[in-house]
């Protein structure tokens, strides 16, 4: 196969940055993506392209000549958007511009039926604009907020089928969790405190959890399936694409 040939097979995956006040290395604000979310992209096949927070695209024209999106973790979603003040250990994106960005670009990609996989601040900021609501602030000794714990999932679900497993444990780091659960979104993860750690789109392809496979990703192929899920969709809506 030509060098062209096989960077055209490659699927490319929309990965959106986060807009950042400072960022190492930089003399002002940039925008960055975890490397542990990039390399398990490429891990398994795929192409990663970061997205910034601006553009004169609209969304659904943002996507085009991707073959998935990928919304990883980050700053908490602002309350208002679930009609909420914002309380005391709320901490929202460096740039308003954040939220309005990631959102449109999910609810473009539901439109499209471009696979998705949304990780922490992906997963609650969908469950968001699906109509729910998020618990701004966990208990301080909350297991979620820095550590690795279970995660047990339904069996009949899409996560549970990629995974090969319907329990194991995850890397943790969050404060704040799913209240009220969004329409179109079907529960099929919980920790065993009951907390949501995962969620299905009932028709789109679009995988969202609470916890980061990526931290482990590259020892742990229960993990890095995610993200091979991912690519492999992605192939198959680039075929579809007829490109």
């Amino acid at each position: 196969m030509s060098t062209n040939m096989q960077a055209q097979a490659v699927p490319r995956i929309g990965v959106t940055g986060m807009w950042s006040q400072q960022v190492h290395g930089l003399r002002f604000d940039g925008s960055a993506v975890a490397g542990a979310v990039l390399k398990s992209v490429i891990r398994a096949g795929g192409e990663p392209h970061t997205l910034f927070a601006l553009s004169r695209l609209e969304p659904a024209e943002r996507l085009i000549g991707l073959d998935a999106l990928l919304v990883p973790g980050g700053a908490d979603v602002d309350p208002a958007r679930y009609g909420e003040q914002r309380g005391d250990a709320t901490r929202t994106a460096d740039f308003a511009a954040q939220d309005e960005f990631e959102a449109g670009l999910i609810a473009a990609a539901i439109e499209a039926d471009l696979p998705v996989l949304a990780i922490c601040r992906g997963f609650q900021l969908l469950n968001v604009e699906q109509g729910g609501s998020l618990i701004q602030d966990l208990a301080p000794d909350s297991v979620h907020r820095n550590s690795v714990h279970d995660v047990s999932l339904e069996r009949d679900s899409r996560m549970a089928e990629v995974l090969g497993t319907t329990q194991l444990p995850v890397s943790s780091y969050h404060h704040q969790a799913i209240g009220r659960i969004g329409s179109d979104l079907r529960v099929v993860g919980r920790s065993p405190d009951g907390v949501v750690e995962a969620l299905e789109h009932v028709t789109a392809p679009l995988l969202a959890m609470q916890w980061h496979p990526e931290d482990t990703a590259a020892e742990d192929e229960r993990q890095q399936a995610l993200f091979d899920w991912l690519v492999t969709n992605a192939k198959r809506y680039r075929k579809e694409q007829g490109r």
